[in-house]
């Protein structure tokens, strides 16, 4: 008798072999998906923290306590003066001259105050009201609150406004602007349709366009104009609440003024051609008072101490024919 042959049921592997092919790409797919989300985070994530942090600290410049005052500095009596500007109150210093009705208002820098020591503010105050000038001398808002950003003159130019009103509510019939690198592009701003305004010094103009903003980050790091252009101004307008679009550096580059401008600036100034000081100056038509000083060597802000008894000179002398005018 033959003994029976037994055979082994075959063993189907193919589901099996299945599963595991379909777990694998599975597992590939996840792979692919948190690589093409992960890594591209890893990049983006810096790139925006980096490119915010830059545009906090344009917006929101460290700005030095005060250390003196006019009377300390340069034995002047003066008042602490305020005066509302929006909802805010700007801080301010007053030194009255005798029998004038002459006023000059200070217009300081970006990242400086009121005193703004390097230009040095003490010595012009001092020196127009030895020449029978009122001074106001303050702070912007952005200076002493917090909360404040800064705008490029948007704001500020408004805040200069009032100023001007001040001074005129103090009794000045005749205000003039002494305005420093962004200051004085805050006074070229504020100027646009005033009429209280009667003449400006203009000192190393800074006005804030796209170029300057990119050349003055370009000059602390070398970073391309794109996309870092385009992300700072995006985190300045989110931190300030404007944008650089509203500063209207067109238009005042091409305004005719109705009234004279002094511009004073150095040839050597890396933080504001001088080339904008010219264009300014080329579209003064309507004022045969307004000039233009170009200094050969000077550099930005710091034009009155490379020459102080030209510039005082030219400075007075430009203020007395206005006034008298």
């Amino acid at each position: 008798m033959e003994t029976p042959v037994i055979t082994a049921p075959a063993i189907v592997s193919e589901p099996f072999e299945s599963a595991v092919i379909t777990k694998g790409h599975s597992m590939r797919r996840v792979l692919s998906w948190a690589l093409g989300v992960i890594i591209p985070m890893l990049i983006i994530v810096p790139l925006l923290l980096f490119h915010a942090y830059i545009a906090w600290h344009l917006s929101k410049p460290a700005i030095a306590a005060l250390t003196s005052n006019p009377l300390q500095a340069v034995q002047l009596p003066y008042e602490d003066v305020a005066f509302a500007s929006g909802n805010e109150t700007l801080q301010g210093w007053y030194i009255p001259a005798a029998a004038t009705s002459r006023t000059v208002v200070f217009s300081h820098g970006y990242g400086g105050n009121r005193e703004e020591v390097w230009v040095p503010l003490y010595d012009l105050a001092k020196s127009l009201h030895d020449r029978h000038y009122n001074v106001l001398m303050f702070d912007y808002g952005y200076v002493s609150d917090p909360n404040r950003f800064v705008t490029g003159g948007v704001r500020e130019s408004q805040e200069l406004r009032d100023a001007v009103s001040f001074a005129k509510a103090k009794g000045a019939s005749d205000v003039y602007i002494w305005g420093f690198s962004m200051g004085a592009g805050t006074a070229l701003q504020a100027a646009l349709g005033n009429e209280e305004i009667g003449g400006m010094i203009l000192d190393s103009t800074f006005l804030l366009t796209p170029d300057t903003l990119y050349a003055n980050v370009k000059r602390y790091v070398d970073l391309p104009r794109y996309p870092s252009l385009p992300l700072i101004r995006m985190f300045a307008s989110l931190w300030s609440g404007m944008t650089l679009n509203q500063i209207p550096y067109q238009q005042v580059v091409s305004t005719d003024f109705s009234i004279p401008l002094f511009l004073i600036h150095g040839q050597e100034d890396e933080l504001a051609p001088y080339q904008t000081a010219e264009a300014i100056y080329a579209e003064q038509k309507m004022n045969d008072r307004s000039e233009l000083w170009l200094l050969p060597n000077g550099r930005h802000e710091l034009l009155y101490n490379s020459a102080k008894k030209e510039y005082t000179k030219r400075a007075f002398a430009f203020l007395r024919d206005i006034a008298n005018g």
